[in-house]
């Protein structure tokens, strides 16, 4: 059957494609490839397709009121909250300060030389100061508080030019304001209180001012009779070297 099929015949001649390498200059790149030309760019700009937008759900749109208003309280909260308000009825002075970029080596160092001194560093959350004021006589020292910020507490007023003293050494603590005697006292009013004296200082002050009313007083009535018996005296002196020198003529 081979022998009668031609060798000649063109479906039995087999044939080399012509091959042609073309090499490009530089490589291609990927991730920033080449603008296209601008015919180019306008028909895959028309033939880019366009999904529509899934719904979204109507929780995205909520308040944050709404949202707030269903968040659950944490009892950890409360149970600090009552602290503070513990410290803020029972401690005699009361400093607040705002604090700059300090490191934890820092504040522990002062924390340690205030604890020394028995005054306690603390620092709360603004949401459990809020807690803590809300409906009190400490309310008004609420927008203290709306930054970074720390407490001292101290159970004797008399500790506040020890507090000052140590708090200068360490610029990133600002004074903002205190407590002293349950009355709120602005930084100024709280440097001025630390330059009174103290309460026994006070009442010797006060003793010796009184003391020196009453000698004033006394002295005050007292004085038309010291004249009066000086001028008596006087007199009675004359007279009794007029009657000498009359003996002796």
């Amino acid at each position: 059957m081979a022998a009668v099929i031609p060798k000649n015949l063109p479906l039995i001649r087999t044939s080399t494609p012509a091959l042609q390498f073309l090499r490009f200059r530089g490589k291609i790149n990927i991730q920033r490839p080449k603008e296209p030309h601008y015919e180019r760019a306008r028909v895959i700009a028309v033939t880019q397709p366009k999904y529509p937008e899934p719904p979204k759900a109507g929780t995205c749109f909520r308040t944050r009121a709404e949202r707030t208003q269903q968040q659950l309280e944490n009892p950890y909260n409360e149970i600090i909250a009552r602290e503070v308000r513990n410290w803020l009825d029972h401690s005699k002075l009361v400093a607040i300060f705002h604090l700059n970029s300090i490191t934890a080596d820092e504040i522990f160092r002062v924390r340690v030389q205030l604890h020394k001194q028995n005054l306690h560093l603390k620092s709360y959350g603004r949401k459990i100061i809020g807690q803590a004021v809300e409906g009190t006589r400490y309310e008004a020292i609420l927008p203290l508080f709306h930054s970074n910020h720390c407490i001292i507490f101290s159970p004797d007023q008399q500790k506040i030019s020890t507090l000052l003293k140590i708090t200068r050494k360490v610029p990133q603590m600002v004074l903002l304001g205190g407590i002293v005697e349950k009355t709120l006292l602005s930084r100024n009013e709280l440097m001025a209180y630390a330059q009174m004296p103290g309460l026994q200082a006070a009442q010797a002050q006060l003793v010796q001012t009184l003391n020196q009313a009453a000698g004033n007083l006394v002295q005050q009535l007292q004085a038309h009779q010291n004249s009066f018996v000086q001028v008596l005296d006087v007199h009675a002196k004359g007279e009794g070297k007029a009657d000498a020198a009359a003996e002796e003529e």
